[in-house]
């Protein structure tokens, strides 16, 4: 089953698909699957607050910071088929791919990015897509970051669209749609 879980910074989205992660998975494998480079000192202390948050719980981390169809061949297809996977976040990835100074000719990455999260929901029992709301802010960006919240607005009603579960967490609270 996919499910997507939505929210704006700080709204416990989190915690809220952590423990829905650790509810479907009842002792079959846990991963949960980390999207943000560790950048900077910033970065660095919102990775180690979300490790810290999560300990205890199971999960087994996995870094994947681009290309995220290669998570079933990194857990094993024999592992996929009753693992329940975390993946935080879509945001995040989308950025990564966008913005990778590596490959300058990266364009609309929608598909790409639905093609490898079908590819896994697909071969796993239970996959749980964390992403952002950052349309609300009202401010004028540069057009670099508008085509960014562009592709991030086409990705979330996208998955929104083929979840099984979609569900907003306003201030702690789960508000399914």
């Amino acid at each position: 089953m996919l499910y997507v879980v939505t929210g704006v910074s700080g709204s416990g989205k989190s915690e809220y698909a952590e423990n829905l992660a650790v509810q479907l998975a009842v002792g079959k494998p846990l991963y949960y699957v980390a999207t943000m480079e560790p950048y900077g000192q910033e970065g660095q202390a919102r990775i180690a607050r979300h490790h810290k948050l999560r300990a205890g719980k199971g999960f087994e981390t996995i870094e994947c910071y681009r290309n995220i169809a290669q998570i079933t061949d990194r857990i094993g297809e024999e592992r996929m088929k009753e693992a329940t996977v975390l993946l935080e976040c879509i945001s995040n990835l989308l950025a990564n791919e966008m913005f990778d100074e590596t490959d300058a000719a990266n364009g609309d990455l929608t598909d790409k990015l639905l093609s490898g999260m079908s590819c896994i929901s697909r071969q796993c029992k239970h996959l749980i897509v964390v992403t952002n709301e950052v349309f609300a802010d009202g401010i004028e960006y540069a057009p670099e970051t508008k085509e960014y919240m562009r592709q991030l607005g086409r990705l979330n009603r996208q998955l929104a669209g083929m979840a099984d579960e979609a569900v907003e967490v306003v201030y702690g609270i789960p508000m399914g749609f």
